[in-house]
C-alpha cells in the first residue's frame, strides 16, 4: 500500500482552493472551455460555472477568463491571476509531498495494508 492520494485545502474567508478546484482550472487551461473542462471532470457545466464564479469572486481578479459565442463558440482561459493560482497550489502540494514524505511513510508503516 502506498499513498495514493494527497489533499490540500486551503482555506481563506470567502474562497477555499483544494484539489478539485486546482483541477478544473488545471482542465480549463488544457480543455478552453469551461464546459468542456467540466465534462472531462464529470460534472455538469452549471457546476464548473459555479466553482468558475466561486473563484472568481473571491480572489481580487478574476482567475478564469471566458467569451461567450463567437465563430468557435467561446472559450475560457485562465487570467495571469488565475495561472499564478494554480502554479503555487501545485507547487505547494508538491512541497508538501516531498517535505513530509517520511512522516507519510511513518504513517503508512501503521495501517493494515503494511
Amino acid at each position: 500500500m502506498s499513498l495514493n492520494r494527497l489533499a490540500l485545502r486551503l482555506y481563506w474567508d470567502p474562497v477555499m482552493m483544494g484539489p478539485g478546484k486546482a483541477d478544473l482550472l488545471q482542465a480549463i487551461t488544457e480543455e478552453g472551455s469551461i464546459s468542456a473542462a467540466g465534462r472531462r471532470m464529470g460534472m455538469s457545466y452549471r457546476r464548473a460555472w459555479a466553482l468558475v464564479e466561486e473563484l472568481n469572486a473571491g480572489f481580487r481578479e478574476p482567475l478564469v477568463l471566458s467569451a461567450r459565442g463567437g465563430a468557435k463558440g467561446g472559450g475560457a482561459q485562465l487570467s495571469p491571476t488565475g495561472e499564478e493560482v494554480l502554479r503555487l497550489y501545485r507547487q505547494i502540494e508538491a512541497r508538501l509531498r516531498e517535505t513530509c514524505a517520511e512522516d507519510i511513510a511513518r504513517i503508512e508503516a501503521l495501517t493494515k495494508g503494511h
